[in-house]
């Protein structure tokens, strides 16, 4: 999976519109092998984004889980402690 696309399952408050677009365009660039398509691809591109959003927005409602849910503040402390852990504190 591509490192920029985050798990948005499970978290209070849900994912947003806007973070789900962002992981579907991270997506199709990723498949793509291109971060910004010619003007040729351009429509392409922009409707394989809109379909990935659609289908992950779909999935997301449609997920169950058990799980409490995790807080986002966190999970992103967690995720700075393991990065200053790797590759050292800034």
């Amino acid at each position: 999976m591509c490192r920029n696309i985050r798990q948005l399952h499970n978290f209070e408050p849900a994912a947003t519109s806007e973070e789900i677009q962002a992981a579907a365009r991270q997506y199709v660039r990723k498949v793509s092998g291109s971060t910004r398509p010619s003007q040729a691809n351009q429509a392409a591109f922009d409707e394989a984004v809109e379909a990935v959003a659609h289908a992950t927005a779909h999935l997301l409602d449609h997920l169950t889980t058990s799980a409490a849910p995790k807080n986002r503040e966190a999970e992103a402390a967690k995720a700075r402690a393991r990065s200053a852990a790797r590759y050292g504190a800034a």
